[in-house]
């Protein structure tokens, strides 16, 4: 059995004052934004990466779990300490380091929040682009951990594209960088790519070297609807057919529409059927032009067309689309949403099967699902809500999450587009994977032999995984 108490005063003395372990604080770091519950014997709130270091050897010298937290954004459990132990919140560990315009890069702490990195970086004409929904409150380490992408991925990228190097605190308490500052390098496995998107199951993060990429000099909105939700899946490649790499593209169903014009009757949407909001950025001649390729390609199967130029306008479509995942309420204040089965990607060329694989499943259960997301990539948001205290309800949200993930990998897709594994679904990891997931196994194996990095993640505790969909 541990020794919490000797536990508690070594952890004291690696970060004087900043232990907690009260149980009412303890429960303020029981969850994040999912469904996943899991309490910590205690939380620390480290201020260097020594602190790090010193306290992951004492977590390996007393074999319990360590899981770092930045937010609790999270929409899969990632950062929810499910089998007890250490959370280390890396929130004091906010400080923006370097500012290097000359090379096109910002060092940065992992407690860094997203907006204002780029509220840093405004004044010197850059931005770090990847921008998910929770910018105003997530922390550059919880996007590498999660690799984040956001609206403008299509065009920008994802995290993994910005991560020039990475400080990471090891198992065995020691320090290693996992790549340089240059803007690019051909040296030896690429440790970066590989720590980005691991979710705190094989280091801490507590450093980051990222690239940065210049402020567009204009910006128009085209909003698109179609009378049905296939036809807006289809007109994704048409607009790339047409050589346009939107900046963002965003589809919005019927349901998604009607929820955003409850939370802000004044918005600029369509009011009828299912709406893409393509962006384009750059020059304002290759603005225009890339607006007017948009309106021709989509001509022959849409409903209408609107085009925005006006920054407020467009400012408050995307303050409305951030606020959408949390605002379906708005519909019926009796359901909630339930994060399950709602991070879907696919090939592009399969968007139209894949929405209509979501209302076939989600119409056999009598569940009424809301479609959006980031389908410039392939994501496939799906948003279903139900009476909580309703066991039956919950039945069905659970066999429909599975039928979706299923559904996905069957379509050579994947069951987290951007929201990562965490504990909600590490089931479907090998069914995607196949025998690349006992590489993984390998590696968590090789990184983390006492298993101490954010036990119960990523499916790689499972004695048997789900390999098939049958």
């Amino acid at each position: 059995m541990t020794d919490l108490i000797g536990l508690y005063e070594k952890l004291e003395e690696a970060a004087p004052g900043r232990v907690r372990r009260n149980q009412a604080e303890l429960c303020c770091y029981s969850g994040d934004a999912s469904q996943v519950k899991g309490l910590p014997d205690f939380v620390v709130l480290p201020e260097s990466t020594e602190e790090v270091s010193r306290i992951v050897k004492l977590a390996g010298e007393y074999e319990v779990p360590v899981t770092p937290r930045g937010a609790g954004t999270g929409l899969a459990g990632g950062a929810v300490p499910v089998r007890g132990g250490i959370v280390l919140d890396m929130s004091h560990m906010n400080h923006i380091l370097e500012i290097d315009i000359a090379d096109l890069q910002v060092v940065t702490e992992p407690g860094v929040i997203q907006d204002r990195l780029n509220q840093a970086l405004k004044p010197y004409g850059f931005f770090f682009p990847p921008n998910p929904g929770s910018s105003a409150m997530c922390t550059v380490g919880g996007q590498i951990a999660n690799n984040a992408s956001g609206m403008r991925c299509v065009k920008y990228g994802t995290t993994k594209n910005y991560v020039l190097d990475l400080e990471v605190v090891l198992a065995d308490g020691s320090v290693i960088h996992t790549g340089n500052r240059c803007l690019k390098t051909s040296s030896g496995y690429d440790l970066s790519r590989l720590f980005v998107g691991s979710e705190g199951t094989l280091g801490i993060i507590t450093k980051a070297v990222l690239k940065i990429s210049a402020l567009p000099k204009c910006r128009k909105l085209v909003m698109v609807s179609f009378p049905t939700p296939e036809a807006a899946g289809r007109s994704v490649s048409l607009v790339f057919a047409a050589g346009v790499m939107p900046s963002a593209c965003e589809i919005l169903d019927r349901t998604s529409i009607k929820v955003l014009l409850k939370l802000d009757p004044d918005v600029i949407l369509p009011k009828d059927g299912d709406v893409i909001i393509f962006e384009v950025d750059g020059s304002e001649n290759a603005v225009n032009e890339s607006a007017e390729l948009i309106a021709g390609a989509v001509a022959e199967i849409s409903s209408s067309v609107l085009i925005i130029d006006d920054p407020d306008e467009m400012q408050a479509v995307w303050d409305a689309r951030k606020l959408l995942g949390a605002a379906v309420s708005k519909l019926d204040n009796t359901k909630t949403r339930i994060y399950l089965g709602e991070d879907l990607g696919v090939p592009i060329r399969k968007l139209p099967e894949m929405i209509e694989k979501v209302y076939e499943i989600t119409g056999d259960l009598g569940l009424q699902p809301m479609i959006y997301g980031h389908v410039g990539d392939g994501t496939v948001h799906v948003g279903q809500f139900i009476d909580v205290l309703d066991p039956e309800s919950w039945k069905k949200l659970e066999e429909s999450a599975d039928r979706l993930h299923l559904a996905a990998v069957s379509l050579g897709g994947t069951v987290s587009s951007e929201h990562g594994i965490g504990a909600a679904r590490g089931e479907y990891l090998a069914a995607q994977c196949g025998h690349a997931f006992d590489v993984m196994r390998l590696i968590k194996k090789s990184l983390d032999p006492k298993g101490i990095f954010n036990p119960g993640k990523l499916g790689l505790w499972r004695k048997k995984q789900r390999r098939t969909g049958k």
